[in-house]
């Protein structure tokens, strides 16, 4: 099956390039990053990146927000297999890309999430842990709801969760062992932390109320799973 990496950047001059060329080192049929109205040095970096590697590059003109960003990237995707990789990750390797891949190639997981190891948080008992940005899956399985992506901002990876808990679909999870994600309190002063983690909260929490139906529906499908056994 073909595969397309996604990275969706933001302000991300100081990792971008690294992962960057890390994505399109490994073996993937296709490699696309999305320019999410980045104001730093980031789309310099990529333009520059561009002149020796061969990607899909796709500058929004303002910042749209990572649902939007990420439906964006998929919009444009050749590929079967979906690979979102963050853009602010460190210590990424192809190994990485492996042990994401490959539960979906064999058909273990119809999604795929990964676990930075490297975390301030220890992993094993990470309760954000479903909100990370390394997942694998297939195509076909997201466009049902890559409209409500585009307005979901940073609840994105809420929205993906819960729609495919509604569906009834396979999730695993993998450990990635030496991938370091920062928080946000790394990137930036903590006051700014603290706003930026209200604002994504009010949004995680908007997206979970306009979705309410999924969560019904997923609590429909574990009494019915339950019954049957």
């Amino acid at each position: 099956m073909s595969t397309t990496a996604i990275i969706c950047a933001y302000n991300e001059q100081d990792t971008i390039k690294n992962v960057a060329i890390t994505a399109l080192d490994y073996f993937f049929d296709e490699v696309i990053i999305v320019n999410d109205g980045s104001t730093d040095k980031t789309d310099e970096i990529l333009k520059e990146i561009s002149k020796f590697y061969d990607f899909k590059y796709i500058v929004l003109p303002e910042n749209k927000g990572k649902g939007f960003a990420m439906a964006t990237g998929i919009e444009n995707a050749d590929g079967e297999i979906i690979v979102f990789i963050d853009a602010d990750l460190s210590n990424l390797k192809d190994e990485h890309f492996w042990h994401l891949l490959i539960p979906v190639i064999e058909n273990e997981a119809d999604m795929v999430l990964g676990q930075a190891t490297e975390t301030l948080i220890n992993y094993q008992y990470n309760p954000f842990k479903s909100f990370t940005g390394e997942r694998v899956f297939l195509k076909k399985d997201i466009l049902p709801i890559l409209d409500k992506m585009k307005h979901s901002r940073f609840g994105v990876e809420t929205l993906i969760n819960l729609y495919y808990q509604s569906e009834g679909k396979r999730i695993k999870y993998v450990m990635l062992d030496g991938l370091k994600h920062p928080t946000k309190f790394d990137k930036t002063s903590s006051s700014k932390a603290i706003k930026e983690f209200l604002k994504e909260g009010h949004q995680i929490g908007l997206t979970v109320f306009k979705n309410y139906e999924l969560i019904t529906k997923s609590i429909k499908n574990s009494i019915s799973k339950s019954v049957k056994l």
